[in-house]
């Protein structure tokens, strides 16, 4: 049976080897970051279940390790890691050609397929229990993916299993510690949601917008998905907040919007406030140093046309398919 927590454990192993060849370089603040961050994920399932438990040590130990986490990162450099030769890679391109999309496109492709199988299953009143634990179809077949992706990375490049570790390893240095922006401002979003700050943001829109409108009410809350992304860099953590604030109190339970097309579209409006944002670190900053850019908002700058072109079309669908 697949589990969700195999996934960690392959990403706590990534880590170490991170952790073990930037200690062998003396990369010592890069070194402790990735290990502390390899401890976490392999600790994760005790931690829970200690806390599930009553047992409190297991979140003390997470915190302790978090607070680790925020100590070492300013501490890191970006190291100076050597590459292949551009002709070799060149070569290697032609040669390759589209085949290189292949594994890149596995991963989607599997995801989406066990999300279906799952929900396929219970449609049809069965269930994956057989094959995937805790209900968690959707999770377990992108780590899937990620294994299967990779595993056909090697197959179309003919490369060792080794240089596919340190090629990893070396974009991951490049990154920094802006790799854990997503997953840390997805939690951010979840700690708003419980702190009730999509209520305080329910009480300031039925102040200001006409709530009786339904078209306001779309405008609303696709704006204000755009603004807290801008603000927290990341839609997954805006989504919990407007969501609970604007989009089931005021469109979905006030309006009778569909909560399928409210919830895909209002995501899909906060990814075009990611486009406009340096908080977004992960997505427009890091590329433009790793790029060396003269200019290191260059990635917004050349973004924000697509972004309000979206951000125009999916407020545009939302007020017309959420209502249909």
């Amino acid at each position: 049976m697949l589990r969700l927590e195999y996934g960690y454990w392959l990403l706590a192993v990534f880590f170490l080897a991170a952790a073990w060849r930037n200690a062998r370089e003396r990369h010592v603040a890069a070194s402790g970051f990735w290990g502390v961050l390899a401890l976490l994920f392999a600790g994760a399932q005790w931690a829970l279940d200690a806390n599930t438990a009553g047992d409190p040590r297991g979140v003390q130990a997470a915190g302790i390790g978090v607070v680790a986490l925020a100590v070492l990162a300013p501490a890191m450099r970006r190291p100076q890691l050597v590459e292949r030769a551009v002709s070799e890679r060149t070569a290697d391109a032609l040669r390759l050609r589209h085949r290189l999309f292949l594994p890149m496109l596995l991963i989607p492709l599997v995801t989406v397929a066990f999300a279906l199988a799952d929900l396929y299953a219970k449609h049809h009143g069965q269930s994956l229990a057989w094959l995937v634990c805790n209900d968690s179809a959707t999770l377990v077949g992108l780590a899937v993916a990620c294994v299967i992706a990779l595993l056909a990375a090697l197959a179309t490049t003919g490369g060792p299993p080794t240089q596919a570790l340190g090629e990893g390893r070396r974009l991951l240095d490049a990154i920094g510690w802006a790799a854990l922006l997503p997953l840390v401002l997805a939690a951010l979003g979840g700690v708003f949601a419980a702190t009730c700050v999509g209520d305080a943001v329910a009480a300031i829109v039925k102040s200001i917008v006409p709530t009786q409108s339904a078209l306001a009410c779309v405008l609303a809350y696709g704006l204000g998905m755009v603004l807290f992304t801008v603000i927290m860099g990341n839609a997954f953590a805006a989504f919990p907040v407007m969501t609970a604030g604007i989009g089931l109190p005021l469109l979905i339970h006030a309006h009778g919007a569909n909560a399928a097309v409210v919830g895909s579209l209002g995501m899909l409006t906060g990814y075009c406030g990611t486009l406009l944002t340096p908080m977004a670190a992960n997505f427009n900053i890091v590329p433009a140093v790793l790029l060396e850019l003269p200019d290191r908002n260059g990635v917004i700058v050349a973004q924000w046309p697509t972004a309000l072109a979206l951000l125009a079309v999916n407020l545009a669908l939302m007020a017309w398919l959420a209502f249909a």
